[in-house]
């Protein structure tokens, strides 16, 4: 070997060395710094443990399916007893003030300015105000679940899958487009120019609505279980996925759709709400609270045992309105880290 050869094959196995060194002194740091993150956290946990306590309730004379909350009120989809409204300024004693027995079986409800819309089964969409029926449109079949944005309320509308009614005038709904889905619509999201159906044994579809009389599927992910309900937040779809549990859905790019993350809960998740780091899932006989700021390793922080079987839950501040089939309206105090 030549001198100089000699020499440079020195420099570099001291200059490797030096750089093994300096990783594992990081490597060894950023783990220090790691473990010195958990120990606080396990500390405040225990000084400060999160607390779910039921405040309130209200027991609705049907089958609370699902809710909506809007300023004082509560607005509660009340099955075969149809839309039941109550009053929760006071959480510890809400009252029933309103009701509209729809002609259907309320399933869904969307609150957007004066109006509430109910997704009424077998009767399709009803429109109403505070004091009167306003509109309605008959869906081709069962509407399961109701999102309202701007001039349109998309429908998701089970075996016939997503329709979307122009409600620019409330009194005369019409429709102007639909996707047939694979399976059954059972809820539906709105984000942007996509609506997110929960379709049922066939997963999350999304659907590019930029032109509303006619919608196109750009993408879905296939979920484990059967798509109950769908909630969107940034870059994420939450998925209610039955007897699955929570899936995490990165939907960065609609068109190809992965698992960031899941969490299989005990029992069947029926309905999902987001807010901030935590998701909030009724799971059957439970609501479950799930940390979600690791979209990769959700982890459940909280739960609470609902005297019935939880279908639906609206987070608003700190409280948690749960749709608790036969027990009505259930109003829970959560208190996260």
């Amino acid at each position: 070997m030549k001198p100089n050869s000699f020499l440079f094959s020195i420099i570099l196995v001291l200059l490797f060395s030096s750089n093994i060194h300096t990783i594992d002194f990081q490597f060894g740091l950023t783990n220090a710094i790691k473990k010195d993150v958990e120990e606080l956290d396990r500390k405040y946990l225990e000084k400060y443990p999160p607390s779910i306590i039921k405040v309130g309730s209200c027991d609705t004379p049907g089958d609370a399916r699902g809710v909506y909350v809007s300023g004082d009120y509560a607005y509660v989809a009340d099955w075969d007893y149809g839309l039941r409204v109550i009053n929760i300024s006071n959480p510890s004693s809400p009252s029933e003030v309103g009701s509209y027995d729809t002609p259907g079986n309320a399933e869904g409800v969307y609150v957007s300015g004066n109006y509430f819309y109910v997704a009424d089964g077998y009767s399709g969409l009803r429109i109403r105000d505070v004091v009167s029926n306003i509109g309605s449109y008959d869906t081709s079949g069962y509407a399961y679940g109701v999102y309202i944005l701007g001039n349109y309320a998309y429908v998701a509308d089970w075996g016939y899958g997503l329709r979307v009614i122009n409600i620019s005038n409330p009194a005369s709904p019409y429709e102007v487009g639909s996707y047939n889905t694979s399976a059954d619509a059972c809820e539906v999201y709105v984000s942007g120019n996509y609506a997110y159906v929960a379709d049922a044994y066939y997963g999350l579809r999304i659907i590019n609505i930029s032109n509303p009389s006619s919608p196109t599927e750009v993408g879905y992910y296939d979920t484990p279980g059967s798509a109950n309900e769908v909630y969107v937040s940034g870059n994420y779809a939450y998925v209610a996925d039955g007897n699955s549990g929570l899936r995490i859905i990165n939907i960065s790019n609609p068109a190809s759709p992965y698992e960031s993350g899941s969490y299989d809960t005990p029992g069947s998740a029926n309905e999902v709400y987001v807010l901030g780091n935590y998701a909030y899932v009724a799971d059957g006989d439970f609501l479950r609270v799930i940390n979600i700021s690791n979209p990769a390793s959700p982890s459940e922080v909280g739960s609470y045992d609902t005297p019935y079987s939880a279908q639906g839950v609206y987070v608003s501040g700190n409280y948690a309105y749960v749709a608790d089939g036969d027990s009505g309206l259930i109003i829970l105090k959560c208190t996260l880290p």
